[in-house]
């Protein structure tokens, strides 16, 4: 016969389940794209990257340049109508209007200009022709494209560097005021020719020098080895140019006075490091910035 176990006493402790064990809270991690499973591989057997080389500083352009990335050949345009009535018109309000554009003679020059940069192979190789849009200068820009071959697609027109030098209240005097202009330049090169209220600005040549400096500092960062062809309405911008390229007085820029469709190849040999001027009139430590 089977008894039945005995019951717990009613004085004895029940016994008392483990508390269950606290699991952590769970952290959402990405879930890892097919991609960039896909690519860890790769980028795991890639090689470690060198550091980058310093970036080259070509746009800082200064005058006289250590050296030039491109050959250069500087025009100036032929002469105007204006010109050839014997007039000075430098308001840039007038550049584009016909009497800007280039006279029979100046087309004659212009000519010239074209044929002389063939016989120097300027654009043998293909070369970029750089024209203020001033009428005479684009005029003669495009007579040196067809005269060389070049597609009208290598004119780039220039809005503002290349704007004949502001003369002021000489505006519309005749072109035998020029000496006087130049007088003042042999003084300074922060002289300004005297103010005129009909808007045409009163350039220094300092003032001219820093837009030639842009516009070269913009031509060699933009091309490497290539021909460029500067095409100027007037003499001044060339002139101001060349004598900063090859670390000439400021002061003496008119010595490099250019002809109406004159060419002028730019040597690099003849640019130095620093040239003192060959005067014993003009002083100056730190060419072509003299005061």
């Amino acid at each position: 016969m089977q008894t039945a176990a005995p019951s717990p006493s009613p004085s004895s402790p029940l016994p008392c389940s483990a508390p269950p064990p606290r699991t952590p809270p769970r952290i959402a991690l990405p879930s890892p794209r097919r991609r960039d499973l896909l690519l860890l591989p790769a980028a795991l057997a890639l090689p470690l990257a060198p550091p980058a080389a310093p970036a080259s500083a070509r746009g800082l352009f200064r005058m006289p340049p250590p050296r030039l990335a491109n050959r250069y050949f500087l025009v100036r345009a032929g002469e105007s109508v204006y010109e050839g009535q014997g007039l000075l018109r430098t308001n840039p309000v007038a550049k584009t209007s016909v009497d800007s554009g280039l006279s029979p003679a100046g087309l004659r020059q212009a000519a010239r200009a074209a044929l002389e940069l063939k016989r120097l192979g300027a654009c043998e190789d293909d070369c970029w022709i750089w024209p203020s849009i001033t009428q005479r200068a684009y005029q003669a820009a495009e007579i040196i494209a067809a005269a060389n071959g070049i597609n009208r697609s290598h004119i780039v027109p220039e809005y503002s560097f290349l704007d004949a030098r502001g003369l002021g209240a000489f505006e519309g005097k005749s072109l035998d005021a020029l000496p006087e202009v130049y007088a003042s330049d042999n003084i300074s090169p922060d002289m300004k020719p005297p103010p005129i209220s009909d808007g045409t600005p009163n350039e220094s040549v300092a003032d001219v020098f820093v837009r030639v400096t842009q516009l070269m500092s913009i031509l060699e960062t933009q091309y490497s080895g290539e021909t460029v062809v500067i095409v100027s309405p007037d003499s001044d911008n060339l002139s101001i140019l060349q004598a900063g390229l090859i670390g000439l007085d400021l002061r003496r820029h008119n010595s490099l006075f250019f002809q109406p469709g004159e060419v002028r190849p730019v040597d690099p040999t003849s640019i130095p490091e620093y040239k003192q001027p060959a005067s014993t009139v003009f002083k100056c430590t730190n060419p072509p910035s003299c005061k």
